[in-house]
């Protein structure tokens, strides 16, 4: 990596297959439907929409010895985030089957593709040079990466560097274990976290958002609570005051990625000086328009375009 970055992703870059029915599947039955392959991972995902929204972004992982390896190369470098690639051949590089019904709503089976071989060997000696580390909660949940993750943020930490989490996973927090996953991150020095509802609600096993934010600063004291609510927008704020964001009147068309397009326009707003709030609702406009697309990372349209240029 070059110079300094205002941003440092670590975890998991994987290739999306993305399929779209306008039916639900019938068991042993066949449909037609829209297959496509997009550049997904959620720590890639939060880089890319951060340099996006005009911040300078870096991407740490593991990429198999594959073709689709040297695409997630060309493709880091054709959304002009700085990588830190390290090569296996003892796995093929990430790969997500998504399957999105005629909601936009997503459900993923996640290969355990070559991100999840990522140690503490792959990480840079320069990580400390960046003004901010996101984690994605992904990286968590085996070992490894988590001991690349674990090391890479009490670096941070000793370093002075802000930090945030994407806890990832609802299902996956409950088979960890939501109070050994607090345990583990509660003590990271989490400037920012930020959930989906459902990973809130696993989280504090409260249901009310309110609730869920109050919770969730108690665990994590002194950290930006970023409540993301999907289509009732999201709940921000911190030290047991947290306000509410209205969603866009954007068309869900596909869910995937915008939990992670949120954070990488919020982190680029923040780091760039805004408050929290203006934050949230520029994070709120970029991930309405993301799922009115299809995929993690849909090409910018001229209205998005503007949106991000805003910021730079």
């Amino acid at each position: 990596m070059g110079e300094s970055l205002d941003l440092l992703a670590i975890g998991d870059f994987a290739w999306d297959v993305l399929i779209h029915t306008a039916a639900p599947l019938a068991p042993g039955g066949d449909t037609f439907g829209q297959v496509e392959l997009q550049p997904g991972g959620s720590a890639a995902n939060v880089a890319v929409w951060a340099r996006r929204c005009g911040v300078k972004s870096g991407f740490v992982g593991k990429i198999g010895r594959d073709r689709f390896g040297q695409l997630a190369r060309e493709n880091l470098e054709e959304e002009r985030v700085e990588y830190c690639l390290s090569e296996t051949a003892s796995r093929p590089t990430g790969v997500v089957a998504v399957w999105v019904d005629h909601s936009g709503q997503r459900s993923m089976v996640s290969g355990q593709g070559a991100d999840f071989l990522l140690t503490v060997r792959d990480l840079p000696a320069e990580l400390e040079a960046a003004r901010h580390l996101h984690l994605s909660g992904w990286s968590l949940f085996t070992d490894p990466p988590r001991g690349a993750a674990l090391l890479a943020a009490r670096r941070a930490k000793e370093a002075g560097l802000t930090i945030s989490l994407d806890p990832g996973s609802f299902q996956l927090i409950e088979e960890t274990d939501p109070a050994a996953f607090v345990r583990m991150t509660s003590s990271l020095g989490l400037t920012i976290i930020f959930p989906n509802y459902d990973e809130g609600r696993v989280l504090t096993g409260e249901r009310e958002p309110e609730r869920i934010a109050q919770r969730l600063g108690e665990l994590y004291p002194g950290a930006i609570i970023a409540l993301k609510l999907d289509a009732k927008g999201a709940l921000l704020g911190s030290q047991g005051r947290y306000d509410y964001i209205p969603p866009t009147p954007d068309r869900a068309k596909d869910a995937t990625g915008a939990g992670d397009a949120f954070a990488g326009a919020f982190l680029a707003r923040w780091l760039s000086g805004d408050e929290v709030l203006a934050a949230g609702e520029f994070a709120v406009v970029v991930s309405g328009w993301v799922v009115a697309h299809r995929g993690a990372r849909p090409h910018l349209d001229e209205r998005m375009r503007e949106h991000c240029r805003v910021s730079r």
